[in-house]
């Protein structure tokens, strides 16, 4: 995924009431930026970092810059914009980039299985059969530990409970952690943060839900989906 126009670096000051942060450009100037990411974003947002913002023309908008990116102090990249995952995941898919997905012949955005209580991210078809997949942004690291959930999400524990029914029933499904933050080497579960999201993950993949981690090489110009991680559960 290729930003459409250059991303414009800054320095962050302070995120606050989830949506906002300060940041000084480059010129000295101070601008509050959209921050499109509700988690709690714990070891992506410290005052100091390098950011990267994208800048909108559109007159109706509130908040002319959105916040894209932060590089950590060792320089690390994470994708600060959530939405993102589902745009790698999506153009992964349709470039079949993705080993386990080569062979898909068609995705399908924002899917309700018939007779399902949840909607997932892709639908997707190989040799008429339908598949699922529900896609996580993961930016917490420990180290070069990456960790899912960063707070306590219901939702998330739902989608998985969702999927091991599905699975059940002989329907192939997948939950794919999408790693937006480059010094991560590894992935797993925050038992500490969410056990009960933890507990639902196990159930999941007990039921037969395939579950998998791809990292993304992440600069100021591009972002994408590069190779799978290893996943402990």
């Amino acid at each position: 995924m290729q930003y459409s126009t250059p991303l414009i670096r800054g320095t962050l000051v302070k995120r606050y009431k989830r949506f906002l942060a300060d940041v000084t450009l480059e010129n000295g100037e101070v601008v509050t930026a959209h921050c499109p990411n509700t988690g709690a974003m714990t070891g992506c947002a410290e005052p100091g970092f390098t950011v990267y913002l994208s800048e909108s023309n559109n007159p109706k908008r509130k908040l002319k810059y959105t916040w894209e990116l932060a590089q950590t102090f060792h320089g690390d990249f994470i994708g600060i914009n959530t939405h993102n995952a589902n745009k790698l995941v999506a153009e992964a898919l349709n470039n079949k980039a993705i080993p386990a997905f080569s062979h898909i012949e068609s995705v399908k955005a924002e899917v309700t299985p018939p007779g399902a209580d949840s909607r997932f991210d892709f639908a997707c078809v190989a040799n008429n059969k339908t598949q699922y997949i529900e896609v996580k942004s993961l930016t917490l690291a420990r180290g070069e530990q990456g960790f899912f959930p960063d707070a306590v999400t219901a939702r998330g524990a739902k989608h998985c409970h969702s999927l091991a029914a599905l699975a059940q029933q002989g329907i192939h499904t997948t939950l794919i952690f999408c790693v937006q933050h480059t010094g991560v080497t590894s992935v797993q579960i925050a038992q500490d943060i969410d056990p009960l999201y933890g507990e639902a993950v196990k159930i999941a993949a007990r039921a037969g839900v395939s579950i998998m981690a791809l990292s993304c090489f992440i600069d100021e110009q591009k972002i994408y989906i590069n190779q799978p991680l290893p996943l402990n559960l």
